[in-house]
């Protein structure tokens, strides 16, 4: 068998750099689809369950992304066609969702942009599975860690940029920041439309970057044993029944680091309107509420930000410690992070609370994958990997369905302590590291 040839940084940061521009687009979403939605009527209730549409999508298209680009060969590569396609797509959806308040001639508003939203997320997850499954392809085991925490910093750089725009268009460009009710502000619209060419330029680095290994190198790279083990094609559904024990392991961290993630995408800008600006989504298209959102964009920067510099960091922190050490501290930084925002009172204090939670949003982004790829057959990679997708997933769902009902019946409406609430999971999450078995690396 022989070894993978080590690759330098710059290949590394070439293999990934797509991740920057699907991550801008990603970073818009994630800051402002609860204001866009809010504008276009969705209530405290409802915006839970038409988030959902993101663990929907991953549950059914990467698994079945990761299966089909395991078997994939073509003049671009073996995951490379599956990413340009879902970038393609996610600039499609980018430049209809924030404006859906034009397409009442064929359906209500809301319900376009939740198809928007729906086809988004397929579109982003098209190309997350892959990207995953590419760094993995392409290292060897003793550079994996390098080569997540890379990706996990370009991931950030583009959530930094992304989740700043609207404020950069209103404050610097001078783009206008309100709307009449029922329409989306140009500030996010605009942001909308630069984060689309951003995200294919960025992908279109990589394409262009960087050469897939081809089915007869990859089976040069592995053991005999495992060429014999593995020969047979192998479903879904198969491989769902012999995941890892590691993957099992990682689930449980994953569905309490999710968990949290979820409820900050949903409630963060309706909790920074209430608790900081005392409006809520009822006044959607007040300037107090839209300023509010803008905010929240700042916020989202610092911790994509936080997390790019503490990605930086991660590899010389895993060698003086371990991967699991550095991810449980990690977690509890993120937990003290959420939990803290409900004790300020002014809003520029959320930027103590967010350098908490980027530093775990970094090590949820590059620890789980560092670990499970040392667990995992070469040749199925891909298929496993959108397997451990459920793992993201299936907590969001969970989230999504009971977020609402927990905000009514327990907090009363006060989104601040869904926020609490988040942290007090992420503390959760951060014990259930010590139960991980992490593969020693020689």
């Amino acid at each position: 068998m022989k070894n993978k040839p080590a690759l330098s940084f710059w290949q590394i940061w070439n293999l990934s750099f797509g991740f920057l521009g699907v991550q801008f687009g990603f970073a818009l979403q994630n800051a402002n689809v609860s204001r866009i939605l809010s504008s276009l009527g969705a209530n405290l209730k409802t915006l839970p369950l038409f988030w959902l549409a993101a663990p929907l999508m991953g549950i059914i298209v990467q698994p079945i992304v990761g299966g089909a680009s395991d078997r994939t060969w073509n003049r671009l590569g073996r995951r490379l066609p599956y990413i340009l396609g879902g970038a393609i797509i996610s600039v499609v959806a980018m430049f209809f969702m924030p404006n859906s308040s034009f397409i009442v001639s064929v359906m209500s508003p809301i319900l376009f942009g939740a198809c928007m939203l729906a086809l988004m997320d397929a579109s982003f997850n098209i190309t997350f599975q892959p990207f995953r499954a590419l760094v993995a392809d392409m290292l060897p085991e003793e550079q994996r860690n390098r080569g997540y925490s890379i990706q996990s910093f370009l991931i950030n750089a583009g959530a930094v940029m992304g989740s700043i725009l609207p404020y950069v268009m209103t404050n610097i460009l001078g783009v206008r920041n309100t709307a009449p009710a029922g329409k989306v502000p140009p500030s996010v619209i605009w942001s909308f439309y630069v984060g689309g060419v951003i995200l294919i330029l960025g992908v279109l680095v990589t394409i262009f970057k960087t050469k897939e290994y081809s089915p007869k190198e990859l089976k040069e790279f592995t053991s005999e044993a495992e060429q014999k083990e593995k020969t047979e094609r192998i479903g879904f559904f198969k491989a769902l029944r012999s995941v890892p024990k590691t993957m099992l392991q990682l689930s449980i961290v994953q569905f309490f680091s999710w968990f949290a993630f979820y409820l900050m995408w949903v409630f963060t800008t309706p909790a920074v309107a209430q608790h900081y600006w005392h409006t809520g989504v009822k006044d959607a298209s007040s300037a107090a509420y839209n300023e509010a959102g803008n905010w929240v964009g700042i916020i989202f920067g610092v911790y994509s930000f936080v997390a790019a510099i503490y990605s930086i960091f991660m590899p010389w922190l895993v060698r003086k410690t371990s991967r699991k050490a550095v991810y449980s501290f990690s977690l509890i930084c993120g937990g003290i992070g959420f939990i803290s925002c409900l004790f300020f009172h002014n809003p520029y204090f959320l930027i103590i609370s967010t350098i908490g939670i980027g530093i775990a949003w970094a090590s949820v982004l590059a620890m789980p994958y560092a670990i499970l790829s040392g667990a995992l057959p070469a040749k199925q990679m891909g298929i496993y990997m959108g397997i451990f997708n459920f793992t993201i997933a299936v907590p969001q769902i969970c989230s999504g369905v009971f977020g609402g009902i927990i905000l009514e019946h327990y907090f009363k409406g006060e989104t601040i302590y869904m926020l609490v609430l988040a942290g007090t999971s992420m503390l959760i999450g951060a014990f259930t590291v010590y139960f991980v078995k992490d593969k020693k690396l020689s």
